[in-house]
This record gives structure tokens, sequence and C-alpha cells, in this order.
């Protein structure tokens, strides 16, 4: 069931913004039109390649052999790091991410040589006829062994404030507990692809399925030994990403670029599912720990959280990933004396890297799982000690130092109390509860307060690209990338708004480092508001020319012109849209401009760590429902209520779309898709019959999203928020539903610990430990204290 408001009438080009208008692609994409990468027919002579990738997860090459594979009919040449014309590190921010090696193995996978050849499959059979010899040694795929080694691929970093640990041990209550949070494969449904073709002046036109066009411009550029300038990526649309082709769709793009450079042909590199599980990063696993201390009612007086991330073989974005982590281990809770302290783990595996949330989610789970013990351990409702410890006036200030400025939480959670009949159901689970012996119901409301910006502050900028031909016809390029959230429909619609004409006319086309120069990466929620407002300032460029223009051309006072429905009206009468453009071409008046957008306000010092990141706060609900069954630890999803804040919204459905797509993405992140490696570290769920991701059977039976009514007070694109981050930390719910549920066979007097993802194993297993902690109680033992350190 869906609930958004638009009040604005369709018919009028004056309220584009705020209207659902339907996704630019959308009946592309259904009836098959919707052209990708792989789906460009491939020019002639073209050729494709596939990268030999390590059979060990650590160790050294002692040989090579490519004689078998040259062999083969259609093996046009094998290239190797001594190929590698400039840089063979293509690290997107600290050095350390390898684009082929020919010595150490970091992890299973690694990309060796490059096999080029005729046809894809001729090249992925050449792929594994290359015989390479190893010198394997002890990889470190534990967690638990990198943070005793103090092994980092970036050095800690930490929040303090006040004395944490004196207030914990000053406080009437402590609590502890520990987590560990799975990772999660990004399972786009295009996977990694880029073609690159060699120009007449040397240079190199790459079309690539990325995030960051301009990042692949640069690396591209770095690896074959060129400038900037003569290379152009082009990127239309992917197939999906959620973070997975921030810095990740790289490497593949180098690579074609290198065959294309040797060759002097195009060629085309696309793995295959299982080889793009087992060669690109995941959302970073953490393990954490947590002391809180509290007073009777459940006020929190201070926190000491260890944070750690299993970042891979090297930096990648661990070290923005970690910070985010730690700016969000607070969530929406005021903690007046906290250290939290964050590691990044260096391991044997593939480079961890961006998702959907950037590390907030797994800082966000430790204050739900906290506040939460803190119920169970007092005996009240979880929902309490959440409204108890909301930011409020006054106890407003962030572990980082950042004052929060809007305090909506306390009204959303009353609205969602009052219309999803919270304290009512709650009544009538544990009524349930206490006669249904195998079937357990649960039930939680957790909030996300999730902060806006690039943590990194040079990427807080964008630009856009808007021109008007002499019909009336506009249009647009921008640095953003369309991934299916809906990003060119918006910007659409801003210009469309800006200029007061119809959608129809307005066409926003392929992100193109030749368009838009220096573009940021698609990613922190950032699409909207940064591109968009590069689009509304180009928009209002050309706007104000021909104002300018009409006022002198017509003789009228410049305070009477504006443009309505399509036309220009003035004191003297009105003309229509295209007329007035064509009369400003005729007149010799620029109808293109650029236009730029950098944040403003945000800034971070290290050293004191301490600084305002965030331009602003997005926040949300969610109320879960969920049953368990004891016996099997199997678990559904009943129910679903959620209240989302957007801000003004640009465009109701889309957000709504994205909500939903982000809660259950979420959800799926905590209750199925379980990334499992072997002792050796190579990844055993390395396909969709071996890892599991939410399918239409696990949508809530009730699935209800409403958007919340409010402006953002930041000076943001038509006073918009961001969507597409946010919502997904809102199925953490689910998970706190999960332990409310297992926490029932205690009379909520205990809860296990949870780790996620909360698979039908695990969560049997907090149901054993539920029913272990029961007996000692009942027998009179004190082996089991309320601490929620049961690991499950």
């Amino acid at each position: 069931m869906r609930h958004f408001k638009t009040d604005k009438p369709s018919g009028s080009t004056n309220n584009a913004i705020g209207s659902s208008f339907i996704h630019e692609s959308a009946v592309k994409q259904v009836i098959g039109k919707a052209a990708y990468i792989d789906d460009r027919p491939e020019e002639v002579n073209s050729l494709h390649a596939y990268p030999v990738l390590s059979t060990i997860s650590s160790g050294k090459i002692l040989s090579i052999d490519t004689s078998d594979a040259l062999q083969i009919e259609g093996v046009v040449a094998i290239y190797g790091t001594q190929d590698i014309p400039g840089k063979n590190d293509i690290g997107p921010v600290f050095s350390g991410d390898i684009l082929l090696t020919d010595d150490v193995i970091e992890y299973h996978s690694q990309p060796i040589l490059l096999v080029v050849a005729t046809s894809y499959q001729t090249a992925r059979i050449a792929a594994r006829k290359v015989a390479i010899e190893y010198q394997e040694t002890a990889a470190v795929i534990d967690i638990k062994e990198a943070i005793a080694n103090k092994s980092w691929v970036r050095p800690p970093h930490a929040l303090h404030r006040g004395d944490a640990q004196q207030a914990i041990k000053d406080a009437t209550h402590q609590v502890s507990g520990e987590l560990y949070v799975g990772g999660q494969e990004h399972f786009y449904l295009e996977g990694q692809v880029s073609i690159a073709t060699p120009t007449e002046d040397g240079g190199m036109f790459i079309q690539s399925s990325s995030q960051h066009p301009s990042e692949v411009q640069h690396l591209v550029a770095k690896v074959l030994n060129q400038p900037f300038n003569y290379i152009t990526v082009e990127m239309r649309r992917m197939g999906g990403a959620f973070g997975g082709k921030e810095t990740q769709a790289a490497p593949w793009a180098c690579l074609a670029a290198l065959a294309a450079y040797y060759t002097g042909r195009s060629v085309k590199i696309r793995l295959s599912r299982s080889d793009d599980f087992k060669s690109t990063g995941k959302r970073h696993p953490f393990y954490n720990t947590y002391q809180v201390g509290f007073d009777d009612n459940g006020l929190i007086t201070g926190v000491d959280i260890d944070i750690n991330g299993y970042c891979g073989y090297s930096p990648d974005l661990s070290d923005a990933i970690v910070d985010r982590a730690l700016f969000h281990a607070d969530n929406a809770y005021y903690y007046p004396n906290a250290h939290i302290n964050g590691n990044r783990c260096k391991t044997n595996t593939v480079s961890n890297t961006a998702f959907r949330g950037f590390g907030g989610p797994q800082g966000m789970i430790m204050a739900e799982q906290l506040v939460d013990d803190i119920a169970y351990y007092l005996g009240k409702d979880p929902l309490e000690i959440r409204k108890l410890n909301l930011y409020a006036p006054g106890r407003d200030l962030t572990p980082y130092k950042q004052k929060v400025e809007q305090f909506i939480l306390q009204d959303m959670i009353a609205q969602m109390e009052q219309e999803s009949d919270y304290w009512a159901r709650k009544a009538a689970i544990e009524s349930f509860n206490k006669t249904s012996p195998i079937i357990k119901k649960g039930l939680s409301l957790t909030p996300v307060k999730f902060g806006i910006s690039f943590t990194v502050q040079h990427l807080n900028q964008a630009g856009a690209l808007v021109v008007i031909y002499s019909d009336g016809t506009v249009h647009v390029n921008h640095g953003g990338t369309e991934m299916g959230q809906g990003l060119n429909t918006k910007i659409a619609q801003i210009v469309a708004q800006t200029l007061s004409i119809d959608m129809q006319h307005i066409l926003v086309n392929a992100t193109r480092t030749d368009k838009v120069p220096n573009t940021s990466p698609t990613a922190a929620s950032s699409g909207t508001d940064l591109n968009g407002m590069a689009a509304l300032n180009a928009a209002n460029t050309i706007k104000e020319r021909l104002f300018e223009f009409a006022a002198k051309h017509f003789d009228v006072k410049p305070d009477s012109l504006a443009l309505v429905d399509n036309q220009l009206t003035h004191e003297k009468g009105q003309i229509s849209f295209a007329e007035l453009i064509n009369l400003a071409y005729l007149n010799r008046i620029s109808l293109s401009s650029t236009g730029f957008y950098a944040t403003p306000e945000i800034y971070y010092d290290r050293e004191k760590a301490e600084g305002h990141p965030f331009f602003y706060y997005a926040y949300g609900i969610a109320l879960s429902e969920v049953e368990i069954d004891v016996l099997t630890g199997e678990n559904t999803v009943t129910r679903v209520d959620i209240l989302h804040d957007v801000g003004n919204s640009i465009n109701p459905a889309l957000d709504v779309g994205q909500i939903e797509g982000a809660f259950i993405q979420g959800m799926g992140w905590l209750t199925t898709e379980d990334l499992s490696w072997n002792d050796n570290g190579v990844l055993a769920s390395n396909a969709p019959a071996t890892y599991k991701i939410p399918a239409i059977g696990d949508t809530p039976a009730e699935f209800n999203v409403t958007l919340y009514d409010s402006k953002n007070p930041a000076t943001t694109v038509f006073k918009s928020k961001a969507v597409g981050e946010p919502p997904f930390m809102l199925g953490i719910s689910v998970w706190s539903a999960l332990r409310n549920a297992v926490a029932s066979i205690t009379d909520y007097q205990f809860a296990p610990s949870l780790n996620t993802p909360a698979t039908a194993e695990c969560v049997l297993g907090a149901v054993q430990v539920a029913k272990d902690w029961l007996q000692d109680q009942k027998s009179g033992k004190q082996g089991t204290d309320k601490k929620g350190t049961g690991d499950a």
C-alpha cells in the first residue's frame, strides 16, 4: 500500500516540483528498449578481454606459463604488469589498489593478466588455461586476528567527548555487548562492463557502467600515461550500482583501455556473475563492541564504542566508510560522554567498498542494540528508551561537535504511534506470545538520523550544462549518473519548473566527461542535491538573460515579466516560450549555460575530530512486525509502517519507490544475505544459488509508506531532501523486531545478541540462548546476566 501526498495540479507546468512524473526510462526498460553497455552493437573487428584471476588468497607468484592459452584460436594477446605504460596503482584516494599483480597475491581472484580474444567465450576459456605456480602463505580472514595484530589499511580514528569511561563507571547501571555485522553483495542486475575505443587523436573513448565517470577518466589516463583531456567517458544508464560501481568500475575500464591501446581496436570487458562476486568488494562487515552507562529511567550518561571495519587488502574508500560509521554510532540519540573508536582492519580478501549507507548502517545498528539492551535490562519498552534519549534542544551536540538543529523525530514518532496503533498492537502481541508456544511475534520502532554530504569535502560539488535550441526544446547534461533511481527525471523536473515549460520539451542525456568536467560520484545520497542545484543555477542564468532581453525588446518593466505555462507574460501581453527562444536566437542572445554548485558550511577537522561534516540530516522511522518459529528459526516480516522525511518532495512516487526499495535491501542485509568465505579465503556465496537477496515473497504482506510533511530548513534545491541512502537503515527495525520476538521467551527480561544476517540458523541460536537463560533463572543459576552479550 502506498501513501504519498501531492496537491500539485498536473496540468500546470509551474508545478513540476511535487508531481509524480514517470521515470524517464521506465517504459523503455519494461519493453526492453533501454540500452545498456552490453546491448551496444559491437564495432567491426572489436575484441573481448577477460582477466586471469588468482586461485589463492595469500602468497607469491613463482611462475606464469601462457603458452597453452596463446595457442587457442582467436586469442590475440595477453597483457601483464610490464605492459602498463603508466601507473599500476589505481587507488581512488590512497595508494594500494593494484590493477594487475605479478608478484604478491593478497586476495582470492586478484587479477594477474588480461587475455584479449576475438570473442567473449574464447577470452574466458583462455584465461583459465594460463598456468600459474604459487608459493601460498596463510591468509588472514578473521577480523579478530587483524585486530589483535593491529593490522590496518589506514590508521585508527576516534571521536571523544567528556570522560566516557568515568561516566560509565559512575552511572547507576552499566550494560555491554558485541555484534558481528555481516557484509552485503551489491547484486546489481547489470554486472561490471566497459568498452574502450581508440580515437583518431591517440586518446580513448570509454563507455563504463560507473557511478564516477571522472574517476574512470583520470585512472584510465594514469594507466595509459596520457593527459586527462585525451580520455572521454560516457555513461547513459546503469542497471543498478548501490555503491559497487563508485570505485570498482574503474579497474575494468582501465583494463579494456589497456587492451585497446595496444591493439588499436575496440575492446569490451564483461565479468561473469560468479567472477563479479569474487573480484569486487562488498559492504564492509564489522565487528563492534560497546559499553553504556545509564540511570534508572534509561537515560544514557556515557558510551564507549569500538567499531572495526573489515576492509580487505587495500584502503579503497574504507577510511571514509569507517568515519561515517563513527559519525552514525549515535544515530538519533544524545551521548553526553562518548568515546567512539574506528579501526580499518586489513584482511586477505577483495577490498570492500561503498554500499548504500556507506558505513552509516554498521554504526547506526550499534546505537539501536545498546538502546534495546537498556530497555530489556530495565524491563521497559524499547520505544520509551528511544524517545527519552533523542536529540532535543539543549541536548543537541553530536560526538563530532556538529549541532543538531531540526527535532522532528519526536513528532514523527508521535504520529506513528497514533496512526499505526503502536501500543495496542504491542499489547496484542504480548498477549499472543503468552499463549503461543511455537510462533512468537516481535514489534520494533526504530528511527533514522542520517547526515547528508560527502565526508570528503571536495566531492561536494557538481556541474551541469543546459542548452536551449531555437525551437524551444532543452537539452541537459549534468555530472550525476542514472542508475535507476530517477535522477534524470528529477533534474528534468527542476529545469521544467525553473523555465515553466512542459517536461516533454526537456531531454536529459548521458553523463559525459567532455560535457561536464571534474564530476563527483553519484553517491552519498547527493545526486539530486548537487546536480539538481547545478542544473537550477544554469537554467536560472539563461532565464535572467531572457528576461533582460525581453524587457528591452518589448520595452516593459523587468518586474512584469514571468514565465508561466510555456509562455512569457508581461504588462503588454504574452509570447510562447518557443517564440521567445527563437526571437532571442535571432537577436544573438546566448541560449546555453553551465551551472555549478558547491555545498556550503561543511568541514571536518580530523586532528580535533570535530566539525560540521553534514549539510543537514534526513530523518525516518519504521515500525516492523515479525514472526519467528522457535523450532526452526524461520522468520517473516508481516507488516511494516514507514514515515520518512524527504523535505519538500520533488517527485513523491519516485521517493516512495526509493524508500520501499531501500527498506527491502536493508532488510535483506540484516536477514538473508549471508556472505561466506571458506578457511582459505574463497568466497563460497558466489552466485544466486548460494546468496539470497529478498524476493517478492519476502516483501511484507502489509507495507505502508508515508512521506512526512515538511520542508528542508537547509538551502537545498526546492527545499527537498536526499532519499537514496537514509531509508536503507529503516531495515534495522526488522532486526530489532526479531530480537523483540526472541526476548518474549524470557518475558522481555533478556534479549540475546543477534549477529547479522539474522538467518534462520542465527535466530534459532538466539532462541536457544534465551531458553537457556530462562532455565538458569528458574533454577537459580547466576551464570548468565542481563547484559545482552549472549552470542547467537
